[in-house]
């Protein structure tokens, strides 16, 4: 095994990519996709990225998951909603909760994941639907990647799926906040691996 030393962090182990991976595409949802939106950004270059991946996944035949921010009373992650208070726009039945319109051939009702946290693991049924699929392995993408990006991937390691993360196809409105827990999720949690290289990954499947 092939062991690798980052600037001043813990050695760490080359993974082997798994054989049967699944796509987690966190918030994709037009309350972070429309820089009009106060929780969104300009993320065009982020959603070009993702329909790439999307597409090649479902070429290989490769399962998509998208997350997305739903509420449907004061109650749900109140607290998380008193600290962020444009949450409170992500309403059920609103736009802002609707996945991004790139996406509208790829997102159903039976992959899209509602969530009221940044996990895209905690309190849903993530993880069972992925067990069910023996999926082994996620490569993950999303906004923002220092929020529900970072949450979504340590969850998944916690679950004990080998974790990839994309940078091109994340993104933050605080650029170095991006680049640190790009850093950071590739020293302890994940493998941060390119673009091009996840979509080789799914063709060779």
């Amino acid at each position: 095994m092939t062991v690798t030393l980052i600037d001043n962090d813990l050695v760490i182990g080359e993974l082997q990519l798994g054989k049967r991976p699944a796509v987690i595409a966190v918030d994709f949802s037009n309350g972070f996709t429309d820089k009009e939106s106060p929780l969104g950004g300009k993320f065009e270059p982020q959603l070009e990225a993702n329909l790439e991946i999307i597409t090649a996944a479902t070429e290989s035949k490769v399962p998509v998951f998208f997350t997305t921010v739903v509420y449907d009373n004061e109650q749900q992650a109140s607290v998380f909603r008193q600290r962020l208070p444009a949450l409170n726009i992500l309403q059920r039945g609103s736009h802002w909760v609707d996945i991004h319109e790139k996406f509208s051939a790829y997102a159903n009702h039976d992959n899209i994941i509602e969530k009221h946290y940044p996990s895209a693991f905690f309190s849903t049924n993530l993880a069972s639907k992925l067990e069910a699929l023996n999926i082994d392995s996620l490569i993950i993408t999303g906004l923002t990647t220092s929020g529900c990006v970072r949450a979504t991937c340590v969850d998944g390691l916690q679950h004990n799926f080998l974790c990839v993360v994309v940078p091109e196809a994340c993104g933050d409105r605080n650029q170095p906040a991006h680049a640190m827990s790009l850093h950071d999720m590739h020293a302890k949690y994940a493998q941060v691996l390119p673009l091009s290289q996840v979509i080789s990954y799914f063709k060779s499947l």
